[in-house]
């Protein structure tokens, strides 16, 4: 199997775009006998490309940033009954962030569909946000819902190229929401209500009420007093939804929990996940999530995944909509996958080369898929809830 860009190529576009911002005007770069460019001002430049205005004392606007990520991957995926290969432009997203008014944040994020087709597929995410306090933080609008850790680290930082079946099989998508976060020592707090309508055209999600809603708590503690390693964190979550035939987005389970533990020690990290789902007249669903990782160097990371699920109705679970099911892959009650990766970090996760090889299995057949694929983002980090980038990234 030949892959699927040349070396050559890959690195002329890992050069091309790390020296973005310098070409762009973020920063010039002269090169004579005496001046060198150093990968920390590349770095350095990259990681503010896209940050226009940082003005604390001005009481209008503080902070200004242009925002987007853009996500290019091959896969070929052999399976027993057929088999899938092909380029796919994964995701296109830009927008921009505005802190204002010392309280105020304002996130407006565009979409494409995949493959540019649409270019314009309406907003991921189209919110407003106001800090009362540390303690309390209230946004509305558009958003993302952050049930499971698997779900909430965002597709930036995501160290394998698609999330488990469980998590994609729940149907967490952005939709129109009031959510409440916030901090009090070693514990946060994330919770909400959520529309289970969502789409391209978000003027329909915002109106249209017949979808049924759902409830969302989860908390995020602070547990590394307890373990012997660098860090630990645990989290835990439940969902409540009342979704009805109309609905488009978390018409799975009526009732799901879950609960995840991420340490790290040195270089290397692990997220153990459990979660599980009631109350679908598709069977109830339980699902172990292992994600291990360490840097081999500072730029090199070879992560590992794990994953089981089993449902109490022969059809119970669902193949991933992208590589498996294309490939043969039949619903089951019993399932598993384990993937290997390797990920060349060029600026952390702004900037990352990623490839991975994953086998998986359910209702007597089997696929395997390989991935290549380039990742990028500008734009401020991510400040969700949950230990989402910081535990996932640079732990030398």
């Amino acid at each position: 199997m030949s892959l699927p860009f040349q070396r050559p190529a890959a690195a002329a576009l890992s050069a091309a775009l790390i020296s973005l911002p310098a070409l762009l005007g973020a920063g010039s770069i002269e090169i004579d006998d005496k001046a060198v460019i150093s990968e920390e001002s590349i770095a350095e430049q990259w990681k503010e490309f896209g940050h226009v205005i940082q003005d604390g004392d001005n009481p209008l606007l503080q902070d200004l940033w242009f925002l987007g990520r853009y996500h290019i991957q091959h896969h070929n995926t052999d399976g027993s009954t057929d088999n899938d290969a092909g380029w796919e432009h994964r995701r296109a997203r830009f927008g921009f962030q505005a802190e204002m008014l010392d309280h105020l944040t304002i996130h407006a994020q565009s979409v494409s569909g995949s493959d540019f087709d649409p270019v314009y597929n309406g907003f991921t995410e189209l919110w407003l946000r106001w800090q009362f306090s540390d303690l309390i933080n209230l946004t509305v609008g558009q958003q993302k819902h952050r049930f499971t850790h698997d779900r909430n680290v965002s597709s930036r930082y995501i160290n394998y190229m698609e999330r488990s079946l469980f998590t994609n099989m729940l149907g967490l998508d952005y939709t129109p929401a009031v959510t409440f976060s916030g901090k009090n020592g070693d514990f946060n707090y994330y919770t909400g209500v959520f529309s289970n309508a969502t789409g391209s055209n978000m003027g329909d999600a915002f109106t249209e009420y017949d979808s049924g809603w759902s409830y969302l708590f989860a908390g995020t503690w602070d547990v590394g007093a307890h373990f012997p390693t660098d860090t630990a964190d645990f989290t835990a979550s439940y969902l409540h939804s009342d979704a009805n035939a109309n609905a488009t987005n978390l018409d799975r389970y009526n009732n799901a929990v879950a609960a995840a533990l991420i340490v790290t020690e040195g270089s290397a990290s692990l997220v153990s996940e459990v979660t599980a789902g009631f109350g679908s007249d598709r069977g109830d669903g339980v699902a172990l999530n292992l994600q291990p990782g360490v840097y081999l160097t500072d730029n090199l990371q070879l992560v590992g995944r794990y994953q089981v699920a089993m449902s109490n109705d022969d059809a119970g679970l669902v193949a991933q909509r992208r590589y498996e099911r294309p490939a043969g892959l039949p619903a089951g009650d019993f399932y598993q996958a384990v993937y290997l990766g390797l990920n060349y970090h060029l600026i952390g996760h702004r900037a990352k080369i990623m490839s991975g090889i994953e086998y998986s299995e359910m209702g007597g057949e089997e696929t395997l898929t390989f991935w290549a694929g380039f990742r990028m983002f500008f734009g401020p980090d991510s400040n969700a809830p949950f230990p989402a980038n910081s535990m996932l990234e640079g732990m030398w």
